[in-house]
């Protein structure tokens, strides 16, 4: 059974079609990516998986269990949990802070709690900073601690992103343009921490533009256009599918 399965999924905004009847199924462990050109419906289908808007049609099943229209916070209680395209630190907070921030759905806690501070709070506390110092030893950022998240290159700040959405424990981690705005060697590095938490086991979906990323660590590819699902396949079974040639790179016209 797969992990993730998007069944029919049809988004509109009025007149607008975002997305129309687009199907797929991610199996658990598997590294997936959509692409397709600018407008072509991508971030409006992870809005969609991750509740953040509610599907016209369709269906979406995680583990088996339907989330379509569930809140935001259920769907990422349940370990679907995603980045954005733009960064959206904390950046007032510490690289650790933001890591921490990250943990709050494997925490608990009550204003109690906060006041009195019971051994189980202190001993949540403390081991809550074991697992984020093992976190940032493993994106690269022990270094930075301390440091501010707005003083971080911007690298650094999504790789940061990352650390942050690995502290919520997901089974399905979903990234949204994860190598936007970084230069060559920054996203190789990126293309490199995708591939450690994919081998963790996390299953990881990635919407990118970067078609050297892409084709360099995904295991399978769904290619969208106008908000239709055109080709899904292998990155070599993509880079010869002719409709995805064609969106890309337009169709040959006969001269007058």
């Amino acid at each position: 059974m797969p992990l993730l399965s998007v069944r029919n999924v049809t988004k509109r905004y009025g007149g607008l079609v975002a997305n129309d009847s687009v199907s797929f199924d991610v199996d658990e462990g598997m590294l997936f990516a959509i692409i397709g050109p600018n407008g072509a419906g991508k971030t409006t289908l992870f809005n969609t998986i991750s509740g953040a808007v509610r599907p016209t049609s369709g269906d979406i099943l995680f583990d088996g269990n339907s989330i379509a229209g569930l809140p935001q916070a259920d769907i990422a209680g349940r370990g679907l949990i995603r980045t954005y395209q733009l960064v959206q630190l904390f950046k007032e907070l510490t690289v650790t802070e933001n890591v921490m921030v990250g943990a709050h759905r494997m925490t608990k806690g009550s204003v109690g709690a906060a006041l009195f501070r019971p051994g189980w709070v202190r001993r949540q506390e403390q081991e809550l900073l074991r697992e984020t110092a093992t976190i940032l030893d493993f994106v690269g950022l022990s270094a930075r601690a301390e440091v501010l998240a707005d003083q971080l290159p911007y690298g650094e700040q999504r790789l940061l992103e990352v650390a942050r959405a690995l502290a919520a424990s997901p089974r399905l981690l979903l990234l949204d343009e994860p190598a936007a705005g970084l230069n060559t060697g920054e996203t190789e590095a990126l293309a490199h921490m995708i591939q450690k938490v994919n081998g963790r086991g996390i299953t990881v979906i990635l919407i990118e533009h970067d078609m050297g990323l892409v084709m360099q660590i995904a295991q399978r590819i769904a290619v969208i256009d106008f908000g239709r699902k055109i080709a899904e396949g292998t990155a070599d079974e993509i880079r010869a599918h002719p409709d995805v040639i064609a969106a890309y790179l337009g169709t040959e016209t006969a001269d007058a």
